[in-house]
């Protein structure tokens, strides 16, 4: 539509114009006509039309002008009311929605099955319960429960709400249901970690779609049921490709899993489907290779990468620093910088902890005091935490407590169990009692995490009473989080390990593979390092039966020889047990890859890449 110049254009040509969605500049030129024309008043049709069109060209804050200025009487029509509020909730605006349905009632207008759907995922959005039960209960006054669009989002809803109940309720009364309705059920279940009513209503609907797949890989993701998330990975084949969301959130389960050979599969099907190409399975790809212990992979997918965004560089960083590489992960980093890209706090958190795992104090003590006026990043918690490690590790002991107490936010217990860990890794007993009497005044449930912490400082001075004072409290503490788990992959299978596991169908085998391993490469466990109230020879045996010791005799015993053997862990690996890898590695000439809680390990010839500093 070209600019237009005449001193008269009638009422219905300009109605006519603006049924022509024009754009912007010309949606202006009206609007100038009406006002000069005096057409608002005697025409309010195409006042609602003006607002409509400029809703079309996402000049919200022009329509909301005219919307608020709208003298009609009746209101403006439920119609006018719903593209505002569904142009409000397309911009994650959700307060405006709400403000805006309390005007129309105030107004007297009658809502309709649209603005319910709006208002409720708005309330969702916002986490308003009180506000999200009364629009339910205005809905059901208004006889709007039957719609199926309502119905849904109200599910969805109290999904988001973790009131699975209420979303039971809503579901069951539904005379008509769609994959949508099933999915929102699903999801109700699988945010509340009950995976396993999520597999149940999951298995009875009657069609499925690739939201449906993607909401229970990610449900057992988010519950920590990796083998869990893959095997719904491969069922969902036999039905239907997947797209890219479920793509990232298997490789996700992969990279926790440590599956390396699932994840080069999953990298070759995306290969092969251009579609799947994106920046966001890229990330995923550098963190699940990155995370299997294949740096090198890792660098392969970044350096292929054409157009590399912030996402693809904070996964970089991040892998690097998991492997104890921080040389590297600050030149990515600055690599990054020289390209323009600004860093965001979980990139600043990447290059910081990869300093941490690396010694480099100066280099992360120049960043974490730049970063806000560098970068614009406010430090948050983890940042804090992440320093403090840092400082701990290099043993300014004082230095990373005095951090703790003038930080501008509470610290949380991540924070002291950084401090204690730094205590317990110089040995200094006064100042960790000093950081445990902190951290008893907080309330947590991974409060039993610390106590792990200090009885294994008690246990490394051999102080034995005070292990055992700590373990009577532990005892009425008891998480699950607490045991340790490895895992290892051969032949594409995942297998589990706890410690003094009896469960594995291989387990009298396993055990007698330990025994010759440990004979051959004359082992005798680190007693000191096992901090139970037990006697000498009931402790030795205790740290024997580590887990990752048990997976590391089912990888010798099933992988061919000279092949590298990786292990994924949940704890941090024990001071024993790292000594034995080192070793196991020189007599077995093998390659040992091991990820515990905070990096990566990697043991050749009888050397850790971390050279001792975990």
């Amino acid at each position: 539509m070209q600019p237009f110049a005449v001193s008269h254009i009638s009422g219905r040509f300009i109605s006519q114009l603006l049924s022509k969605r024009p754009g912007i500049s010309q949606i202006k030129q009206i609007h100038a006509q009406i006002i000069l024309q005096s057409l608002a008043s005697t025409r309010l049709s195409l006042i609602d039309s003006l607002i409509h069109c400029y809703l079309h060209s996402k000049s919200l804050s022009s329509a909301r002008i005219l919307f608020d200025n709208h003298r009609s009487s009746p209101p403006p029509h439920v119609l006018l009311w719903n593209l505002m509020m569904r142009a409000y909730s397309k911009l994650q605006h959700c307060s405006e929605p709400i403000n805006l349905f309390r005007r129309m009632i105030d107004t007297q207008a009658k809502p309709d099955e649209y603005t319910f759907t709006f208002v409720i995922t708005s309330c969702a959005h916002q986490d308003s319960v009180l506000c999200g039960q009364v629009v339910h209960g205005m809905a059901a006054k208004n006889g709007n429960l039957l719609n199926l669009y309502v119905a849904n989002s109200l599910i969805g809803m109290y999904a988001a709400f973790a009131r699975v109940d209420d979303a039971c309720e809503v579901f069951d009364k539904m005379s008509k249901r769609d994959v949508f309705s099933w999915t929102s059920l699903v999801s109700a279940f699988a945010k509340n970690g009950d995976m396993g009513k999520a597999g149940e209503v999951f298995r009875r609907m009657p069609l499925r779609n690739d939201v449906s797949w993607a909401v229970m890989i990610s449900g057992f993701i988010s519950a920590g049921m990796y083998t869990e998330a893959l095997s719904y990975f491969q069922d969902m084949f036999r039905e239907s490709n997947p797209n890219e969301a479920v793509i990232v959130c298997a490789l996700s389960a992969c990279a926790n899993l440590g599956a390396f050979d699932h994840g080069k599969w999953i990298h070759g099907y995306i290969d092969g489907n251009r579609a799947l190409q994106s920046s966001n399975t890229m990330t995923a790809l550098i963190d699940m290779y990155a995370k299997c212990g294949r740096i090198d992979c890792a660098y392969l997918v970044f350096n292929k990468i054409t157009k590399r965004d912030i996402h693809n560089y904070t996964s970089m960083i991040s892998g690097l620093s998991i492997h104890g590489r921080g040389e590297e992960s600050i030149r990515v980093f600055q690599r990054m910088l020289a390209e323009k890209l600004k860093p965001n706090d979980i990139t600043i958190l990447g290059v910081l902890n990869g300093c941490s795992h690396s010694g480099l104090l100066q280099h992360g003590s120049l960043i974490f005091y730049s970063m806000e006026s560098s970068w614009g990043v406010v430090p948050k918690i983890e940042h804090y935490g992440c320093y403090v490690d840092l400082l701990g590790r290099a043993g300014y002991l004082a230095k990373a407590f005095g951090i703790v107490k003038t930080m501008p936010i509470n610290p949380d217990v991540v924070v002291w169990r950084a401090l204690l860990s730094a205590c317990r890794i110089h040995s200094n007993l006064s100042f960790a009692e000093r950081v445990i009497g902190y951290l008893e005044q907080l309330d947590c449930g991974s409060y039993s995490g610390t106590k792990v912490l200090l009885s294994n400082l008690y246990a490394s001075l051999g102080k034995w009473g005070k292990v055992s004072q700590v373990r009577k409290v532990m005892g009425k503490q008891k998480n699950p989080a607490d045991i340790g788990c490895s895992w290892i992959e051969v032949d594409g299978v995942v297998h589990e390990f706890r410690v003094s596991d009896m469960l594995h169908p291989q387990i009298a085998e396993i055990r007698e593979k330990l025994g010759e391993i440990l004979k051959r490469v004359g082992y005798a466990a680190d007693a000191t390092r096992v901090s139970f109230d037990l006697s000498e020879e009931d402790r030795e045996q205790a740290v024997a039966w580590h887990s990752e010791k048990l997976a590391i005799a089912y990888g010798l015993m099933n992988t061919t020889s000279g092949a590298s053997i990786r292990i994924m862990k949940n704890l941090r690996t024990c001071e024993d047990c790292h000594a034995l890898l080192k070793t196991i590695s020189k007599v077995y000439d093998r390659e040992i890859i091991v990820r515990d809680r905070a990096r990566f390990h990697t043991f050749r010839q009888g050397k850790c890449s971390c050279n001792d500093y975990w």
